[in-house]
């Protein structure tokens, strides 16, 4: 029985664009010949994306870092040769040719699984929402409930242009993605 302290991260290479088939294969190998006390975690990082299709919204997950998989496993005995013997699997990282393959440091760990729970709940105005000549409502601001029309989509700031009728004139504001709703 393995001990946790034995535990390390590894990375493991991956034909690009199989991670996650590569994923099922190293848990399903490793559970059929009862390695599971030697490997604790086989994760893809992804991170979640939303796009907007016709309109719609649509969550999809991106693997982050193509080609490369994280496993949490104490490479002993014959499971360093499993997991580099499973379909789509092309090696460790860091391994010299025939050398021992390198743990990822602590730091690395933190900071990719700390990645990975930081893109799950990273705010979702990833693709740009709003199209120009679209009617949206003002919902923060001194100019609260007044609608307006898109003229403008600035992405690196985030901002938009809306032309707003206030007094029979139109007038421009700059307003942020987070001042507005649809209608």
């Amino acid at each position: 029985m393995a001990t946790d302290s034995a535990m390390k991260w590894y990375v493991v290479r991956a034909i690009g664009g199989q991670e996650n088939k590569v994923q099922s294969y190293i848990e399903t190998e490793i559970s059929r010949l009862g390695l599971s006390d030697f490997v604790s975690q086989v994760i893809v990082p992804k991170e979640k994306v939303v796009q907007i299709k016709d309109g719609k919204k649509i969550h999809k997950e991106k693997v982050y870092f193509p080609g490369y998989i994280m496993v949490e496993a104490n490479l002993s005995g014959e499971v360093p040769h499993v997991i580099k013997s499973i379909t789509g699997v092309i090696g460790f990282l860091g391994e010299t040719k025939g050398g021992e393959p390198v743990p990822m440091r602590k730091s690395e760990v933190n900071r990719m699984l700390g990645k990975v729970d930081e893109l799950s709940v990273q705010d979702e105005n990833v693709a740009i929402p709003f199209d120009i000549g679209e009617t949206v409502k003002v919902v923060d601001g001194p100019f609260n409930g007044f609608d307006g029309t898109i003229e403008k989509v600035n992405e690196e700031k985030r901002k938009l242009e809306v032309m707003v009728k206030i007094f029979g004139r139109k007038t421009p504001l700059e307003l942020s993605y987070m001042q507005v709703e649809k209608i």
